[in-house]
């Protein structure tokens, strides 16, 4: 079930869903409107090796990027940035997030997110947006803007195992700024060939 602009408001004078900074107006009758933070991770591509390679770390592919606030970052068209909302969000063990994008970005081209529009029960951190530019000229970027909406739902029942919990080996716990993937880490962990 898909909790409504009240429900929201509820959850949120209880405590159980945190939204820091929760700016005036975000509250939409079933979402809330998320901003985009002034660091953007920008891959280098001059860099050797010329492809990703998922079992190695890819720190060196990336560089931080800062949007200045009396100039925006040019999105160039086919390019794509990691972001981060300015709101950290921390959820409680029976709901869950959905995040998604402005229709009205959407319709100039801009996708906030490929895969990664999930957040689960137990998160606590800022969420990383994965920007593209799917147009076929350049799109501004601006820091503070609105970026996107989550939305929450409530589970059956509250989760046996929580995002962050050890047992689960959750990648992203508490991040507070754009992060690269940690995929190579299933590799390490279980030492096998991912099928």
């Amino acid at each position: 079930m898909v909790l409504s602009d009240r429900s929201i408001k509820e959850e949120i004078g209880r405590g159980r869903i945190l939204i820091e900074p929760l700016k005036t107006g975000c509250i939409q009758p079933a979402s809330v409107d998320v901003h985009l933070d002034n660091r953007l991770l920008v891959f280098k591509t001059w860099r050797h090796p010329y492809y990703i390679d998922v079992r190695k770390r890819l720190d060196d592919l990336n560089e931080i990027v800062q949007i200045r606030e009396s100039s925006p970052f040019l999105l160039s068209p086919g390019e794509f940035v990691l972001g981060s909302t300015v709101e950290c969000i921390t959820l409680p063990d029976d709901i869950v997030g959905r995040l998604e994008g402005k229709s009205s970005l959407g319709r100039i081209g801009l996708l906030i997110h490929s895969t990664a529009g999930y957040v689960d029960p137990g998160w606590h951190g800022h969420l990383t947006l994965e920007l593209s530019n799917v147009a076929k000229l350049p799109v501004t970027l601006y820091y503070g803007m609105k970026i996107g909406q989550i939305s929450f739902l409530r589970l059956t029942t509250a989760a046996d195992n929580l995002y962050g919990d050890e047992c689960l080996g959750s990648k992203r716990y508490g991040q507070a700024e754009p992060t690269p993937s940690r995929f190579y880490r299933d590799f390490e962990s279980n030492g096998s060939k991912q099928g």
